[in-house]
């Protein structure tokens, strides 16, 4: 994949968009790069309305209504972060390229990086979390939901953290 930034503009301001399913290690991965890399972190679950929360939280999927809100927050907050010059990591389980459109068109600072795994290693994942509303039985029709995105960094999940982490800074910064 090229790069989406502005070449012309040698220190424009970056967001790293982290996309993949439940359990693929979005928030782990994006707060351990933000750290790193001193830069804000933005959790996609913050973004979601308590309606949609509580939706998951009894296993019943969101729908294309339910999700237009919140991309539509989380890109405002792209946004604005972009246009005060700031970097930024973001996470957002973009699963369908309609969505990632939302989120990436006209912003050419955003790098989307596709954290990809398979069915059983995040099913193992999402069961070991407590305290989630994302429940395991979800995971099925997130991966019935998903199109791979095709123009991202992608980086397999099966890696342990710090090699991931550092896999991410090398191909995107």
């Amino acid at each position: 994949m090229g790069s989406r930034l502005n070449p012309a503009v040698p220190h424009s301001p970056r967001i790293l968009l982290l996309l993949g399913v439940a359990g693929s290690g979005k928030s782990t991965v994006g707060r351990r790069l933000a750290e790193e890399l001193g830069w804000p972190y933005f959790e996609a679950d913050d973004f979601h309305s308590p309606a949609n929360k509580a939706k998951m939280s009894r296993g019943v999927p969101l729908d294309d209504e339910d999700r237009r809100p919140w991309l539509a927050a989380i890109r405002a907050t792209i946004d604005e972060t972009l246009a005060s010059g700031r970097n930024g990591v973001f996470t957002c389980s973009g699963l369908k390229e309609k969505y990632r459109r939302v989120l990436l068109d006209g912003a050419p600072g955003v790098i989307p990086v596709y954290l990809a795994g398979d069915l059983e290693t995040i099913l193992a994942r999402v069961r070991a979390r407590e305290g989630h509303f994302m429940k395991a039985d979800l995971v099925r029709s997130q991966f019935e939901a998903l199109e791979p995105p095709r123009d991202a960094v992608t980086v397999d999940i099966r890696q342990p953290l710090e090699a991931l982490v550092a896999e991410i800074k090398r191909r995107c910064l």
